[in-house]
């Protein structure tokens, strides 16, 4: 083991400026590879932190124009959601349909206080709305199941908007807001990136109403899909559903809207293996340029050694162990300049981690420990490629000519 330092450290001593230059071309290959692999990591955190399973799986669903004539229908007739197909598309799809839930939304509501009002109107929502919208509770709560089984006239509001109405988010909750000349109670405020909605109880909007039944949005939390089949299937399921208590051909896109979600999500983890793949073939073909730097030191390094190799070769040295003397040689070469880019690597995702912070682009960039081992074994191969057309010069060295080379 002493020998093969002492001799590494002989190949390195030759022509140092040759060496350092190499040396740099395997570690900015390396760096490059590190710094792409940990920016594309901290862009699927980011993805996957805007996502949990329930929005991942879901289906929202909209009513939309007819593009077709339909049992004595004419086609651009205005399809609109009913309260009774929630019902109905649970009882058609229950090997596929975890829940169902929908929004109502209360448009010309104002809602006010002595200090100040409100003119978004409201929407009824289910409880689990709040984790299919990501909603972040910064007091009270949300709304919950008691809420809707008893219509209960409760509100909650937007940090934004609380502290419209009442000057301190924190003093909202408990007091309460006017809404269609009704007093309501605010149970909850939230906090989220962009949405300032005021939610109510989706049973509690509904009768407000007028008990039309007209919902604008239903949304479906799928179960057991597992491939882009399942949730092409299950969404022609919904339309088909929806054709029959809508009264629209199944075949008509146009009637209903619906986002596949699940699909999406599908299509949006290929793209983000994609990119990961697209990073390691532009890190490798970087990394290229300093393996070839790295064999040609050691076709010098075995031409200056041909003396000795001749030597070894005359006293009965094997072949295979010149060569494999040969190729651990350029592995430890490459690995020793590629953990230097290693280190670099991961000091610039750690600094730039800590400068981005909190972003809904890149979240919490770096490499793991298996992207480590990866990258590690990526460099004893390319070590052993770039040693092995050296390896092989040096075992075609006869003993006779060698001893003769000065």
């Amino acid at each position: 083991m002493f020998d093969l330092f002492r001799e590494i450290i002989q190949t390195l001593s030759h022509n140092k400026l040759r060496t350092a230059l190499t040396g740099f071309a395997v570690a900015w290959g390396i760096f490059l590879l590190i710094v792409l692999l940990g920016l594309s990591k901290g862009m699927i955190n980011a993805f996957e932190a805007g996502m949990n399973p329930d929005a991942t799986s879901s289906m929202n669903v909209w009513g939309g124009w007819t593009s077709k004539p339909y049992k004595g229908y004419k086609e651009g007739r205005r399809i609109e959601l009913l309260n009774t197909d929630i019902k109905a598309l649970e009882a058609d799809n229950r090997s596929h349909i975890k829940s169902v839930s929908a929004t109502k939304t209360l448009d010309s509501a104002m809602v006010s206080t002595q200090r100040d009002y409100l003119t978004d109107g409201m929407s009824g929502v289910f409880p689990e709305d709040a984790n299919l919208s990501r909603i972040d509770m910064i007091s009270g709560r949300f709304i919950n199941q008691a809420d809707m089984e008893q219509k209960r006239k409760v509100v909650v509001l937007s940090e934004k908007n609380a502290e419209q109405l009442f000057g301190s988010a924190g003093n909202a909750v408990g007091k309460r807001v006017n809404a269609m000349k009704l007093s309501w109670l605010v149970v909850g405020v939230y906090s989220h990136p962009w949405q300032s909605k005021t939610y109510t109880p989706y049973t509690t909007a509904l009768e407000l109403s007028g008990n039309n039944g007209r919902v604008g949005e239903i949304t479906v939390i799928a179960s057991n899909l597992q491939s882009e089949a399942d949730g092409e299937e299950l969404e022609s399921n919904i339309r088909s559903t929806l054709s029959r208590t809508r009264s629209f051909d199944k075949d008509d896109t146009g009637a209903v809207h619906i986002w596949n979600r699940f699909n999406n999500y599908l299509t949006s983890q290929t793209a983000m293996g994609l990119l990961t793949t697209f990073i390691w073939v532009l890190g490798i073909l970087t990394l290229l340029t300093g393996i070839v730097g790295v064999s040609n030191i050691m076709f010098v390094s075995v031409r200056e050694r041909t003396h000795e190799i001749g030597i070894r070769r005359a006293i009965g040295a094997k072949p295979r162990s010149i060569m494999l003397q040969v190729v651990t040689e350029s592995v430890a070469i490459t690995t020793l300049f590629g953990y230097i880019g290693i280190v670099a690597g991961m000091a610039l995702t750690a600094g730039l981690g800590a400068l981005i912070g909190n972003n809904e682009v890149i979240l919490n960039p770096g490499v793991d420990l298996s992207i480590a081992v990866e990258v590690t074994i990526v460099l004893i191969i390319a070590g052993a490629m770039a040693g092995l057309f050296p390896a092989i010069k040096s075992t075609k060295v006869k003993p006779v000519e060698a001893l003769r080379d000065e």
